[in-house]
Parts: structure tokens; C-alpha cells; sequence
């Protein structure tokens, strides 16, 4: 089996490229992605059994893997939910269908999204971990769009190994997330380089 384009990547530049910018002298500190979970909830939809099995779905088209059905914990009478009752789907990617999954995000599916302009740079979660909401499906190519039911948001949630979100920040932008720029950070680099 070939090894995935951006895992050859991640490899063959991306490793020495954050050694040399972050000053890792051990390669094993080095930090890597570790897994992308992929959630859907349908807990405000009318018809919530039948829009989680849609989620379900739709999900297992766009990641090649079947999703597992997450459940409601407690009855909640304001939301008419019971206990126990079907919420939405998610599914853990590793290995290489997490890598050509990442591959097929960055240079396919997020320019589908109206109006891209970068997805934003604030939503890690304080260790190195990052989540992005994706508002419909139809941004995937192995969505046909005149099949879709009805829309269905996910957040895709990048767990790194990484113990800062400087550091998961720096990994994630050298496989080629497609980050919205950061004005202030840029105007620091260009001060500086003027200055240098």
C-alpha cells in the first residue's frame, strides 16, 4: 500500500521545516497528528432518529468509515429528549485513512466553503488540539449534492501531540491548513524585518 501524499509530506518537510523554526533537537518532540474525530449532532432536528441515520450517512461517504451513533445521557423535558435516545454520529480517523482524509480537507473541500477566505486560527482548545465547523456537507466531493436530504454541520476536531497551540498551530499550517491570516502577527513580522 502507498503512503498517503501528505504523510510523505509531513516526513520529508514538514519535520525538518518545524526542527529548524521551533529549535526541537529530538525528533521524537517533534509534534504529529494523532487522530481527526468527525462529529455531527442532530439533537434540534423534529425528526432526530431519522436526521442522525442522515448524519450517520452522509458522514460515512465522506470519511470511508462507518460512524458510531452517540447517544443522550439524560432526558431533557425542554428539549423533549429521553435518556438514551440517538443524538448524532462521529468517527475516529487514524493512520491512513486520517492522512488522505486531511489531504482531501485542505486542498478540496475547504475552497468549496462561500466566501473562503481561511478557516480561523483561534479555535485550539489550549493543548495544541484544534476544531472547525463545517457548516454543510455539500463542500465534499463525495457528496452529490442533488441527493442531499437535508444539510448537515460537522466539527472536525484535530488531536495533535503537540503541548501548546503555538506548537499545534505550527504543525497543522506546515501540512498546508489553510489558515485566515493573522493581520496582527503579520504586521509584527513585517515591522520587524523593516527593522532588521
Amino acid at each position: 500500500m502507498s503512503t498517503p501524499r501528505l504523510l510523505q509530506h509531513y516526513r520529508e518537510k514538514a519535520v525538518p521545516a518545524l526542527k529548524e523554526k521551533m529549535g526541537y533537537t529530538n525528533p521524537n518532540a517533534v509534534p504529529k497528528l494523532e487522530k481527526i474525530v468527525v462529529t455531527s449532532c442532530m439533537g434540534k432536528a423534529s425528526d432526530r432518529k431519522l436526521a442522525v441515520e442522515d448524519a450517520a450517512n452522509e458522514i460515512a461517504k465522506i470519511t470511508g468509515q462507518k460512524p458510531s451513533i452517540t447517544f443522550s445521557r439524560k432526558a431533557v423535558a425542554n428539549f423533549k429528549l429521553r435518556e438514551n435516545e440517538p443524538l448524532g454520529a462521529r468517527v475516529t480517523l487514524r493512520g491512513a485513512r486520517m492522512w488522505e482524509f486531511l489531504d482531501r480537507f485542505i486542498h478540496i473541500a475547504s475552497p468549496n466553503i462561500r466566501d473562503f477566505r481561511g478557516i480561523p486560527y483561534k479555535s485550539f482548545d489550549g493543548r495544541g488540539n484544534y476544531a472547525v465547523g463545517i457548516p454543510d456537507q455539500s463542500i465534499f466531493p463525495e457528496v452529490e449534492i442533488d441527493q442531499i436530504k437535508r444539510t448537515i454541520g460537522f466539527d472536525l476536531i484535530f488531536v495533535t501531540s503537540a503541548p501548546t497551540d503555538k506548537e499545534g498551530f505550527e504543525l497543522l499550517k506546515s501540512l498546508g491548513m489553510p489558515f485566515r491570516e493573522n493581520k496582527r502577527e503579520t504586521e509584527a513580522e513585517t515591522a520587524a524585518a523593516a527593522q532588521a
